[in-house]
């Protein structure tokens, strides 16, 4: 029991020292915290807790996947795909593919050779690898055809299905690394239901810039303008941002998918601010392709289906790289280029539900969680105090460095704050001190039993240990299960919770004998304090 060895003590009182020091910047003003931190060491994270919507306020968008225009997306990839297919099974239709709500109808020219046709067109439902229908577990299109040669292809609810569920899961990854590009902290984002998703961002009070960010599609094109004596039904009449229309080709000469890079700056020649961007191979190699045989002609930058800018071909682009310039403001153009690193998304998301929780309210959020914390560390302490004398004081000491831990683990991990989370910290006091009572009263049947004091401390330790490992061990179970299936304030809950689970096997065992082990060697004593 005393043989205590100084290492351990020193490590003990290290990492409480460590851990003042990473919290304290998070008690500070601003001002203040400056002024600390360039007396810290270098080593010491510079962070602070981050606090939850519901402490600190913010923005409160719920999304809402546009069905019908992904239905229409399927239906025209179902067109060009069967319009393949034909093409390679040399198939001759009469009239054209006419587009339905839910698929395509034609007519074979030879009702003959339906039959080497229509297994082909089945298997686009049923590849994954299919444009936009893939669901491999259940086929994504229907075929019925008559005698006559009229063949009917529709898509089936299951592919649609599959399909909204791919753009929500594909949606959530491109707005994640738009709000992360954008350097807004701690968001939420997460589906909600089949077709919907959730967006919250902490200490962001308008609203309009997230959604302006996350309701683009950002989907980027170049088109040649269209010049006298194209074929009218190859053009179409676009809206251009500076007012008015354009005709442009309907065919995309490169896609913005071929992007890699795009960064905001400024043109050399004029100062105003631009987007410059860069091509992977492929989209080099195309962009080379278009601008050498097109010298000279207008060359349209589309985003969106809107002409951002028009401008000339002077010479052939070969380095693989551009500049977009449309009259962007700085902030216009540092947004652009967020928006084309991130991608564009799968289907336009339409804005169903919007709210702004002011600070107000979450400054009421945490003096109640405050007067919370406070109350229920204040009975603890009394209690221990009064129960267990000079033993309730190493109790509390060790319940002071319990808290200090979580909000020290809080920062490193970069963790978000939440009112159900401070909820999990009260928890986890009552639970920290548990443990020493379990401990104290163990050692205070052990003593009853006729041991010695240092006997009965020693016993009381060691088999007071099992039973907080197996209580602690049961609860840090469920946190991990609270925190994987559950979503929001349930997983901040779970955080703090598990969090303050870990810290009480060093605080509530380990710190807690060390103290009376020190105790226990300069006072001698001959009567058991509790």
């Amino acid at each position: 029991m005393l043989r205590f060895a100084p290492w351990k003590v020193a490590s003990i009182i290290g990492m409480s020292l460590i851990a003042l020091l990473i919290v304290i910047p998070s008690m500070l003003s601003p001002a203040a915290r400056t002024a600390l931190q360039s007396h810290l060491p270098s080593w010491l994270p510079a962070k602070t807790i981050t606090l939850g919507l519901d402490l600190q306020g913010g923005s409160h968008i719920l999304l809402e996947v546009d069905s019908r225009a992904v239905v229409r997306t399927m239906v025209e990839n179902l067109r060009d795909d069967v319009r393949r297919t034909l093409r390679e099974e040399r198939a001759g239709v009469v009239g054209g593919i006419a587009m339905q709500a839910r698929g395509v109808q034609f007519r074979l020219a030879n009702p003959a050779e339906a039959e080497k046709t229509i297994p082909k067109i089945r298997q686009l439902g049923q590849s994954s690898g299919a444009a936009l229908l893939g669901a491999a577990s259940a086929p994504g299109v229907e075929v019925n055809s008559t005698e006559n040669g009229v063949v009917q292809v529709t898509i089936t609810e299951a592919g649609v299905t599959d399909k909204v569920r791919r753009a929500v899961d594909q949606s959530i990854e491109v707005l994640r690394r738009r709000i992360d590009g954008s350097g807004m902290k701690e968001p939420t984002i997460q589906r909600q239901g089949a077709d919907r998703i959730l967006v919250q961002v902490p200490g962001l009070q308008d609203p309009q810039q997230l959604k302006e960010l996350l309701g683009t599609t950002a989907k980027l094109e170049f088109r040649l303008v269209a010049q006298p004596g194209d074929n009218p039904a190859d053009i179409e009449e676009l809206d251009q941002t500076e007012g008015g229309k354009i005709p442009v080709e309907k065919q995309v000469m490169v896609q913005g998918e071929d992007l890699t890079d795009a960064q905001p700056g400024f043109d050399q020649r004029n100062g105003e601010p631009v987007v410059n961007f860069r091509f992977n191979l492929r989209g080099g190699q195309k962009f080379a392709e278009v601008t050498t045989r097109n010298v000279g002609k207008p060359f349209a930058i589309v985003l969106d289906n809107k002409v951002i800018s028009a401008p000339r071909i002077i010479s052939p682009i070969t380095g693989g790289s551009g500049q977009i310039s449309g009259r962007f403001t700085v902030e216009q153009a540092n947004n652009l280029a967020i928006l084309l690193r991130a991608g564009a998304l799968p289907a336009k998301l339409t804005t169903i539900e919007e709210r702004t929780v002011g600070p107000g309210l979450g400054q009421d959020s945490i003096d109640a969680g405050e007067r919370a914390s406070y109350v229920g560390a204040a009975l603890v302490v009394v209690y221990m105090l009064v129960t267990y004398g000079v033993f309730g004081i190493f109790a509390n000491i060790a319940l002071f460095v319990h808290i200090l831990f979580i909000f020290a683990a809080l920062v490193l991990l970069g963790a978000t704050l939440t009112l159900p989370g401070i909820a999990g910290i009260v928890f986890t006091i009552g639970m920290a001190v548990d443990s020493n009572v379990l401990i104290y009263e163990r050692i205070r049947e052990e003593n009853h039993m006729g041991r010695s004091i240092l006997s009965s401390l020693d016993a009381g330790f060691k088999r007071a240990f099992g039973t907080i490992v197996d209580s602690n061990v049961t609860m840090f179970v469920a946190a991990v299960i609270l925190y994987f299936l559950g979503s929001g304030p349930v997983r901040g809950f779970a955080v703090s919770l598990g969090l303050g689970i870990l810290t009480t096997i060093v605080t509530a065992v380990t710190m807690t004998r060390m103290m009376i082990a020190v105790w226990y060697r300069f006072a001698r004593p001959t009567k058991l304090p509790i």
